[in-house]
């Protein structure tokens, strides 16, 4: 037998299984966010479904195996696998994410307890051991990203450092990277900046450093607002210059009052669904002429999104795409 190449174990890729209870209402919602999150294959296991197909069955059984008995009691799960690597990582951040926004918006319990599980490892563990995944990326022609555990000799470029803990943002995703190259070759000179859904606040930092003149970042996670100002003060941001805000824009028109308008450049990096309800208020927050990006697309929705963005009152000025994730830069009519 032959043994495997270099090259063939640097392709093979290790997977965690990651198994989140939901009920059988919770089941359609739940997929098509994991959807959106990157998430393309998943395992169902339902006790409504196994029932059902014993009711409706065909023919004699003598037997079922005890385990595929065990279906008709079980807990509503859907199982996904995240490969050990900074994608990984970042959708196990974005997983966790929209599982608290679920449960917020969850009043009646109809969707379980949203919790998650992961076999064979401490899901803590996995989670302390994120740090291995993040090593400094050059983007573009300027920025250098890198986290603060690792050490850089580049003296041509702005370094960027960014410690995402538990938010979204490393710049090792695509959705993120696509993001970072349009503000790397932006100018963004004396240019007011709002950041939306801004996780680790990694856009809006890197603006700062690019040129801009203040930039305002705001989530619906309170750690992930906490971790963007502290990843301001790591990077020597004057905190007169950025102002970081906690709440969901949809629901809060005192939030979208304090968020105020005239922006040059609003930054949204989230997923289609939330930018497509976001769209009256990108067009309220910017100025005419203004720049929107958008990016946490998978491929399949960008016109979807692009079209629904664009009847608020943008112009589509660019598309960038890599590996099935897409960004658009679009401007205010």
């Amino acid at each position: 037998m032959k043994g495997e190449s270099g090259d063939t174990r640097k392709r093979l890729m290790n997977w965690t299984e990651l198994n989140i209870f939901t009920t059988t209402e919770g089941i359609d919602i739940l997929t098509s966010g994991l959807m959106d999150i990157g998430i393309r294959g998943f395992a169902i296991k339902d006790a409504n479904d196994f029932n059902e197909f014993l009711q409706n069955k065909e023919g004699n059984w003598d037997y079922l195996e005890d385990d595929l008995m065990k279906l008709a009691e079980c807990e509503t799960t859907v199982t996904v696998y995240l490969p050990e690597n900074s994608q990984g990582a970042d959708m196990l951040l974005s997983i966790k994410s929209m599982l608290k926004t679920m449960k917020e918006n969850d009043t009646e319990n109809i969707y379980g307890r949203l919790e998650t599980e992961m076999s064979n490892v401490k899901e803590e563990d996995w989670a302390n051991n994120w740090k291995q995944y993040f090593k400094p990326l050059k983007i573009g022609d300027k920025l250098l990203v890198k986290p603060s555990w690792e050490e850089s000799d580049e003296d041509s470029r702005i370094v960027l450092e960014i410690d995402p803990a538990s938010s979204f943002g490393s710049g090792q995703h695509y959705t993120t990277k696509l993001c970072l190259e349009y503000l790397d070759k932006t100018d963004l000179k004396g240019k007011k900046i709002l950041d939306l859904g801004c996780g680790s606040g990694i856009l809006s930092i890197a603006a700062l450093l690019l040129g801009a003149e203040s930039a305002v970042a705001v989530d619906v996670e309170e750690n992930a607002v906490k971790t963007a100002a502290e990843n301001a003060g790591k990077n020597n941001i004057n905190p007169e210059l950025y102002t970081a805000l906690c709440g969901n824009i949809i629901s809060d028109s005192i939030l979208v009052e304090k968020i105020g308008d005239g922006y040059d450049i609003i930054t949204a990096n989230i997923v289609a669904d939330i930018l497509i309800a976001m769209k009256d208020h990108f067009y309220r927050f910017l100025k005419p002429g203004g720049i929107l990006i958008i990016s946490g697309i998978i491929d399949e929705r960008k016109h979807e999104v692009t079209d629904a963005v664009t009847k608020s009152g943008f112009e589509v000025v660019e598309f960038r795409e890599e590996s099935d994730w897409a960004a658009v830069m679009l401007i205010k009519k």
